[in-house]
């Protein structure tokens, strides 16, 4: 865990994990609206050889919703992001932000049941993949 997001080490190949994420999320009420391959990305745009990093967007529609009835613009914290990586040590690591961490920032306690249930949701994933 970090102060902004809460990781796993888990016994998949990333490919494998990225999957098992989304599939997780969507039994969460979860939609993946970005995937952001940063390996394929680094090399085209530096040449640069890395391990895999992906960076998944995530966004429950509902949550959502409601969260940017109290803030507008709540859409600039959006979405939560979970990330797919190879770690040094060439293990998978799957991570997901803190939401209360994340809306902190806003400084609106109306926010603070969404974004506990968010990392309610995140955390169930992080447990079953």
């Amino acid at each position: 865990m970090s102060r902004y997001g809460h990781t796993k080490v888990v016994d998949l190949p990333c490919e494998r994990a990225i999957e098992r994420v989304t599939e997780e999320l969507a039994k969460e009420g979860f939609g993946v609206l970005t995937t952001i391959d940063v390996k394929a990305t680094l090399k085209k745009k530096l040449d640069e050889d890395v391990p895999p990093y992906t960076i998944l967007g995530a966004c429950n529609p509902q949550i959502a919703h409601s969260a940017m009835q109290v803030e507008k613009n709540l859409g600039l914290l959006l979405p939560c992001n979970v990330v797919v990586y190879e770690d040094d040590q060439g293990q998978t690591v799957v991570g997901a932000v803190d939401a209360k961490a994340m809306l902190s920032v806003v400084g609106n306690p109306a926010l603070d049941e969404a974004a506990a249930m968010v990392n309610e949701r995140l955390q169930r994933v992080l447990e079953r993949v």
